[in-house]
């Protein structure tokens, strides 16, 4: 079963975290089960950035985007190649390595 390991986060998860999850599952889906709160203000239907992870390690194991998530990819806050919305990329068969954003561009979150 592969793990997913957060990064240290200042606010979702500041000690970081490590995961088992079942291939098949959105890492947003597998990060809300345990308790780590990526945001997800469009409820995970692919329409915003807020839930824009960067994957350290593992990157290749995860499908490929569809054209819907790399459109909203080039809104996100601090893009780099390797990053992906949690709520569409799906776990495969191997550990990752995840950083969350330290910022999104959602203006009207509750935390702000």
């Amino acid at each position: 079963m592969p793990q997913i390991i957060f990064l240290p986060h200042e606010e979702i998860c500041p000690e970081g975290a490590v995961i088992d999850v079942e291939p098949g599952v959105t890492i947003c889906a597998a990060a809300l089960q345990h308790g780590i709160e990526i945001e997800h203000a469009c409820e995970k239907s692919c329409a915003c950035t807020t839930c824009h992870v960067i994957i350290r390690e593992g990157f290749d194991s995860l499908g490929e985007a569809e054209e819907a998530e790399e459109d909203m990819l080039d809104k996100a806050w601090g893009l780099e190649p390797e990053s992906r919305l949690s709520c569409q990329a799906l776990v495969g068969g191997e550990d990752l390595v995840i950083e969350i954003p330290k910022y999104t561009i959602n203006m009207v979150s509750e935390h702000h």
